[in-house]
């Protein structure tokens, strides 16, 4: 009788083992092949658009080194927490209580980061429409570059600040033997959300409303001058067109970004304290890490130049010398 007991267990020869928590076996098998599809989908777009990136000289800019930024933390979500939450999907954890913490660790650091970025887009696409005449002097590499490596140290500095008790004691939530629990209490949640999540949005969706109003106020003026002046202004008309449509394709990224995150935070909301590690909260997590996945589907759809590098990485064309003058845009 003990038999079917002990085969239920992440760990049979010890009896304060946690145990599985299984399904059907059918339906256990679509669920593990889905996610893993998602994680090397996730991986290998995110890993493509960081070469391009970092390959082509063309794409050198600032609004690129911030999609670069953004890239590399999504390529963080698809090649490790992605991986570990499909190992944690039975309610099993094998790699100990310190490694369940840096993965608790890493996954606020890489949302933080997310969220960062996106806020630092939003100011350099409004910055680049609202006020043009500045957008070169004010908006340089050197000063993206700064606020990048503050976006990741701030974020470090928040997730460890959530997780400061579980980093000192990693094991302190887990009520048996293979378990990675941690819970966010109420106030640090409360936090995090503001942090993460509400004030982010706040900036984002105000910026952007003045983006867009400033942008339809541009195209019809466009428009009206259009057969007025042709050859003068031709050079301008383009470069404020490119403006407004990147900044239509990152508009279309927070979007997608508050859809994935919305579920997770008003989860945290609602939650006194919301336990991180238990099955309705891997769901919200897995949800809030498809964003990572879904960023370099939009730019393969929204931006030409992806399309052009992906073709030159694929056909080994990055290898020959002079590759990185290669014209992409």
């Amino acid at each position: 009788m003990k038999a079917p007991e002990e085969a239920e267990l992440c760990f049979p020869h010890i009896n304060t083992s946690c145990r599985r928590t299984t399904g059907p076996y059918v339906e256990t098998m679509l669920t593990y092949t889905v996610l893993s599809c998602i994680t090397i989908l996730t991986v290998i777009l995110n890993l493509l658009v960081i070469i391009s990136i970092s390959h082509f000289k063309q794409l050198h800019t600032t609004t690129n080194l911030l999609l670069l930024s953004l890239a590399v933390a999504d390529f963080l979500v698809g090649f490790l927490q992605m991986p570990l939450l499909l190992l944690h999907n039975q309610g099993c954890w094998f790699l100990g209580d310190v490694m369940c913490g840096m993965h608790y660790f890493l996954g606020f650091l890489v949302v933080s980061v997310s969220v960062g970025c996106m806020v630092l887009i939003s100011v350099d696409r409004y910055i680049a429409i609202c006020n043009p005449m500045f957008y070169t002097t004010r908006v340089t590499l050197a000063r993206v570059k700064l606020c990048v490596c503050l976006c990741w140290i701030l974020s470090g500095v928040h997730g460890s600040w959530i997780l400061r008790d579980v980093l000192k004691q990693p094991d302190m939530y887990n009520t048996c033997y293979g378990s990675c629990v941690v819970v966010v209490n109420f106030a640090e949640g409360l936090v995090d959300v503001i942090v993460s999540f509400l004030g982010p949005t706040l900036i984002i969706a105000v910026l952007y409303l003045r983006v867009f109003v400033v942008a339809v106020s541009q195209a019809r003026a466009m428009r009206s001058h259009v057969a007025v002046v042709k050859v003068e202004r031709s050079q301008t008309v383009k470069a404020m067109k490119s403006e407004i449509k990147a900044a239509r394709t990152l508009g279309i990224v927070m979007i997608v970004f508050l859809l994935c995150s919305c579920p997770y935070h008003c989860f945290a909301v609602a939650a006194e304290a919301a336990m991180l590690g238990a099955s309705s909260s891997v769901i919200m997590l897995w949800l809030i890490y498809l964003n990572s996945t879904f960023n370099p589907v939009i730019y393969v759809f929204f931006y030409p130049w992806v399309r052009k590098t992906i073709k030159h990485i694929f056909t080994l064309q990055i290898l020959q010398p002079g590759s990185r003058e290669v014209s992409v845009m």
